[in-house]
C-alpha cells in the first residue's frame, strides 16, 4: 500500500512523534495551521470517515481521547482547541487514511477559513 501515514506508522518515513500507543500514533503536522497542529492517526488503515465500521467505534473514540490528552499536555485544554476529521476531497482530505487534526495554542475563528473583508467563508 502506498499510504503516507502507513509509511510513517511503519517508520519508513520520519515524523515528529508526540504520542504513540498500540492503537494510534500522533505527530506534528508538517504544515501547521496553529501553534499546535497534531495529527492523530490510527494504526489500522481506514480510508475515509465513510469507511469507519461498527467495530471501529472504540478506536475512533480513542483517537478523540488522545487528542484531549495532548491538549492537556500542551497546556491548552482549558482555553480550548479544535478537533477535525476531513472526509474526501471536498472536505479537505488529502491523505486517504483517517486522521484527526488537533489544533490549539491560539484563539481559532469560525468558520475556519473566514475572510473578514468579504464577511463570508472562503471557498
Amino acid at each position: 500500500m502506498d499510504c503516507l501515514f502507513c509509511k510513517i506508522l511503519n517508520k519508513e518515513i520520519p515524523a515528529d512523534i508526540i504520542y504513540e500507543d498500540d492503537q494510534v500514533i500522533a505527530f506534528n503536522d508538517i504544515n501547521p495551521q496553529a501553534p499546535t497542529h497534531a495529527l492523530v492517526v490510527p494504526r489500522k488503515h481506514i480510508d475515509t470517515v465513510n469507511d469507519i465500521a461498527d467495530d471501529d467505534q472504540a478506536l475512533v473514540g480513542h483517537m478523540v481521547q488522545v487528542a484531549g490528552k495532548i491538549a492537556k499536555e500542551q497546556g491548552f485544554d482549558e482555553s480550548g482547541y479544535r478537533t477535525v476529521f476531513n472526509c474526501n476531497s471536498h472536505g479537505g482530505q488529502t491523505v486517504f487514511h483517517i486522521h484527526l487534526h488537533l489544533l490549539g495554542g491560539k484563539p481559532l475563528g469560525w468558520p475556519p477559513y473566514f475572510d473578514e473583508n468579504l464577511k463570508q467563508p472562503v471557498a
